[in-house]
């Protein structure tokens, strides 16, 4: 004689033999979620590989920063000695001519007060030899006169009138800074003077009023 089984039974018997679980909504132990593996700690070579990649970038690192360094300091001295000229062709320029004396001796006023107006802009950069050199006497070469590192040139453009007053003349200053190279790695890749310096030349033309 059969007899029926109850509905939940019959379920779970079906459940048994399918290999599902024997309960509805109730997990198996099979099904939990597992934990991931924590990742290996990394060992002596790991770390002295890392050790051995550092040093390699680090050559070439500091060699950039100190280059950066360097070539601030130049950029400093040039846009210095730039502005430097600037100002004095500009008080040669508007020099006042002296009647009661003569060519000469107007271009000698003239000449001091640019150089004057020169070491007076150059701020903190060093002043006096090695760096930059100048004195109390002027070398002529024609219309060019040269006191250590400053060089004055007066030129007649075309089309006009000479005059003792040289107005309407172009008037050219040069300086020439001497910069320390304080960086030795930095120092053997740039051109160095017979001082084992960098010279820097600025030069501004100006027309004189």
């Amino acid at each position: 004689m059969l007899t029926r089984q109850p509905p939940d039974r019959a379920r779970d018997s079906r459940t048994m033999r399918s290999g599902q679980p024997a309960h509805d909504g109730q997990p198996t132990r099979d099904s939990l979620p597992t934990r991931d593996a924590r990742p290996a700690r990394p060992g002596p070579r790991s770390s002295g590989q890392s050790l051995v990649e550092f040093s390699l970038v680090l050559g070439p690192l500091l060699l950039v920063l100190l280059g950066i360094i360097q070539f601030g300091f130049i950029f400093n001295s040039y846009v210095t000695m730039t502005n430097s000229a600037r100002e004095g062709a500009r008080e040669g320029t508007i020099y006042v001519y002296d009647r009661t004396l003569t060519k000469d001796q107007n271009d000698l006023a003239r000449n001091n007060l640019v150089k004057t107006s020169v070491l007076g802009s150059m701020n903190l950069l060093g002043k006096t030899a090695p760096q930059f050199t100048t004195g109390s006497t002027w070398t002529t070469s024609g219309t060019t006169f040269s006191n250590g590192d400053l060089t004055i040139t007066y030129i007649l453009p075309a089309g006009i009138t000479d005059s003792d007053p040289r107005v309407g003349w172009q008037i050219t200053v040069s300086a020439k800074y001497h910069q320390d190279l304080i960086i030795p790695m930095i120092a053997n890749l740039l051109p160095k003077d017979t001082g084992g310096r960098l010279q820097l030349t600025s030069e501004v033309t100006m027309v004189i009023n």
